[in-house]
């Protein structure tokens, strides 16, 4: 096969501009990176060689090496995984496929770049990481299975190009050679090398091996030396581990630089037996809200892995949960279709779940402080079980945590602590939707509540709307969106005055703005602002439907429902024009320019601006005459 030459796909290569020059203070981590992606070669070679002794070749003896050339100036991390085929090569070297990519980017091209290399590793690039201190990077690898023939060598020095070609290669896996900078040649010397594997891949289940010469009976020996321990973390005792191996395990396999919030330790015996250790981290992953976000623990069988990430471990909202689980009791060469089907992963499923919630709880009721911090990060995640788990949902509701109109800024309630502070006569829990505080302090819907003094919980997540749907009600008491629908705030008797004496100019305002409104009524929500537009009980709540708009997916169209303050001197006004002249264009122009600053209100546009102004204009002239 001759040499190809191919282009970098452009996030590609924005991707390795933005790597070289933005994470300079973390360099070292592009051995992690390409050790990590040794460790997973071997995870899938010993995966498929279950259905396939041959993919062995007659070696089972896996490693990983490192191979430093003073006189070269070169680099080697060899492994003898499955290795690659050219497709292979040209899909996993050449392309980034992932949804998040653009705002990946946009955060390396941040000041806090230089201090997130563990960014890197969350998004699977890291062998982009190499051409920090490579100025060309050469892969050699062979397919397991393939004749020795058929390898590829895969080169590129950063210039938006790459080449490809067929070549031979005696052994399985791959080399990645990096020709080093000249001001990198420091990873040529064993101890610094030495110094980095112990740093970030000590965890790693494969000897990383290095050529290292030592003095025995003053002559100088070469001999290869395993630089980690391989430790199976999770199967010693909880201890005979220290605090700070817990640590390091866990950045391990996160990438991530910082410390976890909790660890949990612990193995169940009896009719099932199975190993656990997870953690709770501190932040969020930039992408975990994303559909690509690859969640759940890996799945080891007697210290085999099978899987890195397998979901069907941890509900979806619990998808932040990061660890390993180890299982005796499942079969070797269990797929992904049996796991979805398989009792003992239920079992396992379950007893995870328990367990992170009881923790999550015990946080909340004695370390406030931490909970809060982490209910920041992960509260949005870990209200979808409300809708996701109907068995769960009322144990998930006493985790949350909201602002309200009885809380000072930044300070938080619960559903249990309203509920405490409810009215005796109260029978619903209210709540208002939007972006943030500062937005729904000043909304017109809570005039009338504050005025009685009744608290309103402020939900700015995009999902609350449907997560109150799903819970329906809590402690008996049902909850109520001051946003939808009507509110009973009055008594029998001020609302039969009202509508006596206002109750026409609602039937002219619905005719007049037909085709806009569903309906025009009497408000009993306002106090000082003479006009809101209510959705219907069963309608989607604005922010969903921001949401769903921002993903493409088609809204219904709907109309909404035009509440009059009637103890508004404008609408007092415009009644009594009506009265003296029941088809006066004044009540009909008046009714268009509340309707309209109805929908300002709201975050939207006139439905005609030009109309609109026309109306405004005309308001103002006759004022000033």
């Amino acid at each position: 096969m001759a040499q190809e030459t191919m282009q970098f796909k452009t996030e590609v290569n924005k991707l390795m501009e933005l790597m070289i020059h933005s994470l300079y203070s973390h360099k070292e981590i592009f051995l992690r990176e390409l050790i990590s992606n040794g460790s997973d070669a071997i995870d899938k070679l010993r995966f498929e060689a279950i259905k396939n002794d041959k993919l062995t070749e007659g070696d089972a003896n896996y490693k990983i090496k490192i191979t430093p050339d003073k006189e070269a100036g070169t680099l080697t991390i060899s492994d003898n995984g499955i290795g690659l085929t050219k497709e292979e090569s040209i899909e996993a070297l050449g392309t980034i496929a992932h949804s998040g990519t653009k705002e990946f980017i946009k955060l390396l091209e941040s000041k806090e770049a230089k201090d997130n290399p563990d960014l890197i590793g969350q998004f699977g690039v890291g062998f982009y990481a190499a051409f920090m201190v490579a100025d060309k990077v050469t892969v050699i690898s062979r397919k397991a299975g393939e004749d020795k023939s058929i390898g590829i060598k895969w080169e590129s020095t950063a210039d938006g190009s790459f080449t490809v070609e067929q070549c031979d290669k005696d052994t399985k896996g791959t080399d990645i050679i990096l020709h080093l900078k000249e001001d990198e040649k420091d990873y040529l010397n064993e101890w610094e090398l030495k110094e980095v594997v112990k740093k970030y891949s000590d965890y790693i289940s494969y000897p990383v091996v290095m050529d290292t010469t030592k003095t025995v009976e003053e002559k100088e020996i070469v001999e290869e030396e395993t630089l980690n321990s391989m430790k199976a973390i999770w199967l010693k005792d909880k201890a005979d581990i220290t605090e700070e191996e817990y640590k390091d395990f866990y950045k391990h396999i996160t990438h991530d630089f910082g410390d976890p919030l909790k660890t949990l330790h612990y193995k169940a015996e009896g009719t099932t037996e199975f190993s656990v250790l997870v953690y709770l981290p501190k932040k969020a992953p930039m992408n975990i809200l994303y559909q690509d976000y690859k969640s759940g623990p890996a799945l080891y069988v007697r210290r085999v892995q099978i899987m890195e990430n397998c979901e069907d471990l941890v509900p979806v909202w619990l998808r932040f949960v990061k660890g390993v689980v180890d299982s005796s009791d499942l079969p070797l060469n269990v797929s992904r279709e049996i796991l979805q089907n398989n009792k003992m992963v239920e079992i396992i499923r379950k007893n995870i779940t328990k367990k992170v919630l009881e923790a999550i709880k015990t946080m909340k009721e004695t370390e406030y402080d931490e909970y809060v911090g982490f209910f920041g990060e992960f509260g949005r995640v870990l209200k979808e079980g409300i809708h996701f788990d109907m068995a769960k949902k009322n144990e998930i509701a006493d985790l949350l945590l909201m602002e309200s109109t009885a809380t000072e800024n930044g300070k938080f309630t619960t559903f249990a602590d309203y509920v405490s502070r409810m009215k005796t006569e109260q029978n619903e829990i209210y709540y208002i939707t939007g972006k943030n505080r500062a937005e729904l302090e000043n909304s017109p819907y809570l005039e009338a509540l504050k005025e009685k003094e009744l608290e309103v919980l402020f939900l700015t997540d995009e999902i609350d709307d449907i997560i109150i749907s799903s819970l329906m009600n809590y402690n008996e008491k049902s909850f109520k969106s001051i946003l939808k629908g009507d509110i009973d705030l009055q008594t029998e008797e001020e609302k039969k005055e009202t509508n006596e004496n206002f109750g026409k100019l609602t039937d002219k305002l619905k005719e007049v703005l037909k085709g806009n409104v569903s309906e025009v009524r009497l408000s009993a929500r306002l106090k000082n602002s003479p006009c809101v537009l209510v959705s219907g009980d069963g309608d989607m709540d604005a922010n969903m439907e921001a949401m769903l708009k921002a993903m493409g997916q088609p809204i219904p169209e709907r109309q909404k429902i035009l509440e009059l303050n009637a103890g508004h001197e404008l609408v007092e006004a415009m009644n009594a024009e009506f009265e003296k002249n029941a088809d006066s264009p004044r009540v009909a122009e008046m009714g268009e320019l509340l309707f309209n600053q109805a929908l300002i209100l709201e975050g939207n546009m006139p439905t005609d601006p030009a109309r609109f102004t026309q109306l405004l204009t005309k308001v103002m002239t006759d004022n000033i005459k």
